[in-house]
């Protein structure tokens, strides 16, 4: 079984992939190698990462999962979600205050940073749940959102992928104020 997790950054990705590793998956967290492969070679590059691994979050991941949904079939799917866009954004902020302009912001977001683009931000992470969504909808076993600052945690994680639940507490990583 193959998994992916398909929320954009600053969702809990981190979170995630920390999960995805204790439960066991060999798993394969976001790199600016990954991205470049995609940037390069786009899916096909891509399914030489998938053969290697058993798990993966962020990016490319929310972009091509489609395409990886008919390529890689039987494959799980996790959106992970803010609990609101607001908080998303201002989140996504404060991670571009750190990490400055940069070019896979770009191509992603179609803005070097956040900043004085709320509107379009908030619009591309709307449009990203929406399109997800409808994308599975009818398809409950293949697609499980989560929010971690909502509760979710090993119950949700553990029972969609099958997995015995784990007696510690969820690895909340990049944990900040809601």
């Amino acid at each position: 079984m193959k998994i992916f997790g398909i929320g954009v950054n600053k969702t809990g990705t981190k979170s995630l992939g920390e999960a995805l590793s204790r439960l066991g998956f060999n798993h394969r967290a976001w790199s600016r190698e990954t991205y470049e492969i995609y940037r390069e070679h786009g899916v096909p590059g891509l399914l030489g990462v998938v053969e290697k691994y058993d798990s993966f979050e962020d990016w490319p991941w929310p972009l091509v999962y489609r395409e990886i949904d008919e390529a890689v079939p039987g494959s799980k799917f996790i959106l992970t979600l803010r609990e609101s866009p607001e908080l998303w954004y201002r989140s996504l902020c404060k991670h571009s205050m750190r990490t400055g302009p940069n070019v896979m912001r770009s191509e992603i977001y179609g803005y070097p940073i956040p900043q004085m683009n709320k509107d379009e931000h908030i619009r591309f992470y709307n449009e990203h749940v929406e399109n997800v969504r409808n994308y599975f909808k009818g398809r409950p076993d293949d697609l499980l959102e989560v929010c971690w600052g909502r509760g979710d945690g090993w119950s949700e994680l553990a029972a969609f992928l099958g997995c015995e639940c784990p007696d510690e507490p969820f690895p909340h990583r990049n944990k900040s104020e809601s």
